[in-house]
């Protein structure tokens, strides 16, 4: 009877038929669930608006949540900028971002991306708590481009779309080094109306002019090589005749190229001609150029020269004055005068601070410097340009930013808070009377009004721009790498070869 049943309701051409649909569909369903686990995506993403790409580790992109984009030593200041913008309302900001390669892995970026974060931060709480209740408020975001900026593209692909509502993105700071990928960056911000404040960049042809306005909305706090170059030549007035210049072959870094260039045009009617060495493609390497400067440590000592201009980067430098620290002709006195990338041999491991105490004297024009602004005997505060009441405020607002004190000596913090506040100036000048926060496109028209009596009082001294948005006349901390390795402030320079007037109205050129 069971034989009966089984045979008419089991194995029936219909029942066959189903059987086998029945388990064609589980070993499909379970093959393809499998199949699934196999090739599931694999989660990239870091935190809200940042990833790693497809070909990195790193984590990249735009975020203001506190996120610390894997870097533990940056924890304590995302943290602080996180709880910052959490306490803002939804339609009371403007947006600044910080565009930085924040997960760097030369040791000495990684130092200045730090000091950037605490000075930025510094001036956003200045701003949101401490301006007499002026709006917009701030909302600060970290934009990071990666190591030696390799992914500007898609991190100011972000920015762009970032300049409407809940965002309202109005500016991007931040801007710090003079290299192709961030001339690339400035272009397109620019491009797409975005006003950008540079922090450290000094290149001149990273900057508009008469003639060649190439990125519309661009401002900056740092004096360009040229300007650094003028103050160094009125500071030391040297004699040409008794002056050589290193230089770096390699063409490509901004920096380089116009530090090169202002140095050659302040020596002319030197007799002799530049000394080169050509630096690694990454010139954060040490490559073989030690050799080569053993070797120009040589031909130096030929020369009559007693000062010598260097145009390069600060591994090179650092390269360089230990090579004359084993100089053959020790009983010669040389001082060695280079641009604001000496601000990195303070933390220097590799220096040979010993060379410094065999009659070789290095200085750099800084950006800026704690002691600039502070009274000493024998060394006066000058009377314009900026003054010991904007520093101070600046050392108030600073200590917000770490529980310990932040190290000021290399004037990155004191930069950075100066490019924010410049910032916050502009968003808030454009600022309609009747309206929450300002237009995008009228942020970066503010630049030319930035001078006389709407100037900002930096901590580094007087941001006076003129109308293609370049400081005039910005004060030049001359300083001093000491023997024991720190930076000591010699004097104040000037571009214009003395202070501002009380005005600090640019002049008409040409």
């Amino acid at each position: 009877m069971l034989d009966r049943l089984r045979r008419r309701f089991f194995w029936t051409p219909r029942q066959k038929l189903l059987s086998a649909f029945v388990a064609a569909l589980l070993v499909l369903g379970l093959g393809g669930w499998g199949a699934y686990l196999i090739v599931k995506p694999e989660d990239r993403s870091c935190a809200p608006g940042v990833a790693r790409p497809a070909d990195s580790a790193e984590c990249v992109g735009v975020n203001g949540t506190g996120h610390d984009f894997r870097v533990p030593a940056l924890t304590a200041i995302t943290t602080a900028i996180g709880r910052e913008n959490a306490g803002l309302k939804t339609d009371e900001y403007a947006t600044v971002a910080l565009l930085l390669p924040i997960t760097a892995t030369d040791p000495g970026t990684a130092e200045k991306i730090l000091r950037e974060l605490q000075g930025a931060y510094a001036q956003q709480y200045r701003a949101n708590h401490e301006s007499n209740s002026e709006t917009p408020k701030i909302r600060l975001v970290l934009a990071n481009t990666g190591n030696k900026n390799a992914h500007w593209r898609t991190v100011v692909d972000r920015l762009t779309a970032m300049t409407g509502a809940p965002d309202r993105l109005r500016a991007v700071s931040g801007v710090a080094t003079s290299s192709a990928e961030v001339r690339e960056a400035v272009t397109a911000l620019t491009g797409a109306g975005i006003a950008v404040v540079g922090t450290t960049i000094t290149a001149d042809d990273l900057a508009n002019g008469p003639g060649r306005d190439r990125f519309p909305g661009l401002a900056r706090v740092s004096p360009t090589n040229s300007d650094e170059a003028k103050a160094l030549a009125h500071f030391g007035k040297v004699d040409a005749a008794r002056a050589i210049l290193v230089q770096d072959s390699r063409t490509g870094d901004h920096y380089i190229d116009t530090l090169r260039s202002a140095f050659a045009a302040s020596l002319k009617g030197a007799p002799y001609e530049p000394q080169l060495y050509t630096s690694p493609e990454d010139n954060t390497e040490e490559g073989n150029t030690a050799n080569t400067f053993r070797q120009i440590t040589h031909l130096i000592c030929d020369t009559r020269a007693e000062t010598v201009f260097f145009a390069g980067r600060h591994t090179q430098l650092r390269q360089f004055i230990n090579a004359l620290g084993s100089r053959g002709c020790a009983d010669r006195a040389f001082t060695v005068l280079t641009g604001d990338e000496g601000s990195y041999l303070g933390a220097d491991e590799k220096l040979n601070r010993a060379a410094l105490g065999k009659k070789l004297t290095v200085r750099y024009a800084a950006l800026a410097h704690p002691d600039a602004w502070r009274s000493a005997q024998g060394r006066p505060v000058p009377a314009t340009g900026g003054s010991t009441a904007d520093f101070e405020t600046f050392l108030h607002d600073i200590t917000r930013a770490d529980q310990k004190p932040v190290p000021l000596r290399d004037g990155q913090a004191i930069v950075a808070y100066d490019a924010m506040a410049t910032a916050v100036h502009a968003i808030r000048q454009a600022t309609p009377a009747d309206a929450p926060y300002p237009e995008l496109a009228d942020v970066g028209t503010q630049w030319p009004q930035v001078k006389g009596s709407l100037r900002v009082k930096g901590a580094s001294g007087w941001i006076c721009l003129d109308n293609h948005g370049n400081p005039y006349n910005k004060a030049v901390p001359i300083v001093e790498l000491a023997a024991d390795g720190t930076q000591r402030f010699v004097q104040m320079a000037w571009p214009e070869g003395k202070p501002p007037a009380e005005t600090c109205l640019p002049p008409k050129r040409g």
